[in-house]
């Protein structure tokens, strides 16, 4: 797993942490979680729910599979393509949940800019992953044009996952000001909560990044710039 091993290990902690945290939230505090229901608030709640597990957790694990497994490369391959495809159809449901919630309780869709940093994340990542099938699986690319797009296909997954958990501040900093509009205290333990949930996603994130960094080649590459 090379030098971000520690991180990966982290990064699991985190993202349990942050589902069990996210969960608590909306069904502790928000009352539950629904796709249909009289109580539209309970139809939002499935929205954050389902993109910080879809896209933040899911999406991160399956980032960090590809270099963590301790398994073929196939295998690996295998395994990264099938988490973020979870984590895509999850993250689609929880999109359709928020457009379901403001279509129901008459607010207008795609204002902040929260909803078109988020929607345009999510846009990608589904480029991305539709881009890595076709080249790297079905009907595939030729090893010279794999080779040459993987460090592309790398670099634009991590660019796409940060945009996700940027996109997920903006989205906690939106909701906690409403619902402070709303009448909940500003130093009350929800919103006390909420920012702790920010805390560790921020967290999250930063550990998947780290984790996927492949260090050995960073390493090689400074001593061929020192020796030159």
């Amino acid at each position: 797993m090379g030098g971000g091993a520690p991180f990966t290990y982290i990064a699991h902690l985190l993202a349990v942490a942050a589902s069990v945290m996210i969960l608590l939230w909306c069904i502790h505090f928000r009352g539950g979680i629904a796709l249909r229901s009289s109580d539209k608030s309970l139809i939002f709640n499935a929205h954050p729910v389902l993109m910080l597990i879809g896209f933040i957790v899911l999406g991160g694990e399956a980032t960090m599979s590809y270099r963590a497994l301790p398994w073929s490369r196939e295998t690996r391959k295998k395994v990264h393509l099938m988490l973020h495809g979870i984590a895509l159809v999850l993250s689609g449901i929880g999109i359709y949940a928020v457009f379901k919630y403001h279509n129901e309780s008459g607010i207008v869709n795609l204002y902040s800019l929260h909803s078109w940093v988020g929607l345009g994340a999510f846009c990608l990542y589904g480029l991305q992953w539709i881009s890595g099938f076709i080249t790297f699986f079905f009907p595939g690319a030729s090893s010279t044009t794999r080779q040459t797009l993987i460090p592309w296909h790398a670099i634009f997954g991590l660019f796409i996952y940060i945009l996700a958990v940027g996109s997920s501040q903006l989205g906690f900093i939106e909701k906690l000001t409403f619902l402070e509009l709303q009448g909940v205290s500003k130093y009350g333990s929800e919103a006390i909560f909420v920012n702790f949930i920010a805390i560790v996603v921020i967290l999250l994130g930063a550990s998947v990044v780290i984790s996927t960094v492949n260090f050995k080649t960073a390493r090689l590459e400074s001593q061929k710039s020192v020796e030159l």
